[in-house]
């Protein structure tokens, strides 16, 4: 971290709490278009600072901008459309919105969207669009995925619910762009029982760390030696998973590589 990204986080993070919320709402409503002029031209690659100004708990709270930059960096400067789902602030109209903008400042030619159980339409400006709706109603998913189009960046940052965690991804990952990435915040919740997550059983199905652990398999399907095994939606079309404190990066592709060993289930000799 540099100096003035530790500056900047730390004085975020020595704010009471309630100053921060002020201040989050000056800078959304007041200025907000020179801000981000300003931002996005002197610190428009550095997701961390831009997490610390526009005041993300990205960075600070939790440490996850370090990671959207290694595996966001080659995207930053290409056309795409991102969503991210939950946008802070619960049912206050005014507050949130601040990753929302940060993702704009990172990615100069790319729309943001964001999905939120709240309506949140007055951070809606320049390549920025809110939508109010569950997370976990089809219906509504089906409408935002039709009005934005392809979807090459999906965030989940939502209600955190292992149920609702699960069936967002089943519902949305399917319908991301071929080569797009999924990536879902605040998988510690996968240990409290209190939102249908186990701290015994690490392993269980219906929580969100013990589904993707279950992907990782499906990266190695052609080397399973089952003859009648049928390769899953996931085994074809996920091509990497990338573990971090807290949050999982799952990129989509073809998965088709096959295996120089096993051929329909028998072992092909290597010499």
């Amino acid at each position: 971290m540099s100096l003035i990204q530790s500056i900047l986080a730390n004085v975020h993070k020595s704010l009471h709490p309630e100053r921060r919320k002020r201040i989050r709402k000056f800078q959304a409503f007041h200025f907000r278009q020179l801000q981000h002029v300003i931002f996005r031209a002197l610190f428009g690659s550095n997701l961390k600072a831009l997490a610390a100004l526009y005041g993300s708990d990205k960075w600070g709270s939790h440490w996850y901008a370090q990671h959207y930059e290694r595996h966001f960096s080659c995207l930053r400067k290409k056309r795409i459309n991102i969503l991210e789902i939950g946008i802070g602030g619960y049912d206050d109209p005014e507050a949130g919105g601040e990753s929302l903008r940060m993702w704009r400042a990172y990615f100069p030619n790319s729309r943001i969207y964001g999905v939120d159980i709240c309506d949140k339409h007055v951070h809606d400006e320049r390549r920025i669009k809110t939508f109010r709706g569950s997370q976990v109603d089809q219906i509504f998913l089906g409408q935002v995925v039709q009005e934005i189009g392809d979807i090459h960046i999906i965030i989940d940052d939502g209600s955190h619910r292992n149920e609702h965690v699960l069936g967002t991804f089943g519902f949305l990952f399917p319908k991301l762009s071929k080569d797009g990435i999924y990536v879902i915040e605040d998988t510690q919740t996968s240990y409290w029982p209190s939102i249908g997550g186990s701290s015994s059983d690490f392993n269980r199905a219906d929580t969100t760390m013990g589904f993707l652990k279950k992907l990782v398999d499906g990266l190695n399907y052609p080397e399973f030696d089952l003859p009648q095994y049928e390769p899953t939606y996931y085994d074809k079309h996920i091509t990497a998973v990338h573990f971090y404190h807290n949050m999982v990066f799952i990129q989509k592709g073809f998965n088709k590589e096959g295996s120089n060993l096993l051929s329909k289930g028998e072992w092909c000799k290597p010499w």
